[in-house]
């Protein structure tokens, strides 16, 4: 299986809540079980099939989590030495050659994508449009909505 890029933040993140599944709600949701089969009869116990949903979603989210990390190439961003050249983990300066708004995105592996806090992922059509230009070129990006120009402004490893 091919190895997925993550940096050092999204593992961390990954982890705490894989720690947290498996020290918190894991041992909730069985308690929950014991305590709804306490009630009777388990056909008609919705709160026994509700606790038995949520457990089975916990194993699968666990499940799911242990296999990102273990196909994981870690990359710790601060300690990359691309120089202006951008490579996964690079944070970059955009500006809109037709607006002229400016933007930062960080570009980080898939799991760890997000809008709204300006990481994107490096398989998005923006990134894939910045991977391997430098600060001053200006990067062309395939949109739905036709094909928009960015100038880059900055690029840094933080």
């Amino acid at each position: 299986m091919n190895k997925v890029p993550l940096t050092t933040r999204g593992a961390d993140k990954l982890r705490t809540e894989l720690k947290q599944l498996k020290t918190v709600a894991r041992p909730n949701v069985i308690d929950a079980i014991a305590t709804a089969r306490e009630h009777g009869d388990l056909k008609e116990n919705a709160e026994y099939h509700a606790a038995r949903e949520q457990q089975s979603f916990i194993e699968g989210r666990i499940q799911e989590i242990e296999g990102k990390l273990s196909n994981a190439e870690i990359i710790d961003v601060s300690k990359l030495n691309a120089g202006d050249r951008i490579v996964f983990g690079a944070t970059v300066d955009l500006a809109d050659e037709d607006t002229g708004a400016q933007i930062t995105y960080q570009i980080v592996g898939e799991d760890e994508a997000d809008i709204k806090a300006n990481m994107i992922s490096i398989a998005s059509p923006i990134a894939r449009a910045l991977i391997g230009k430098h600060s001053g070129d200006i990067a062309v990006v395939n949109a739905p909505g036709g094909d928009k120009e960015f100038e880059i402004l900055d690029v840094r490893y933080v």
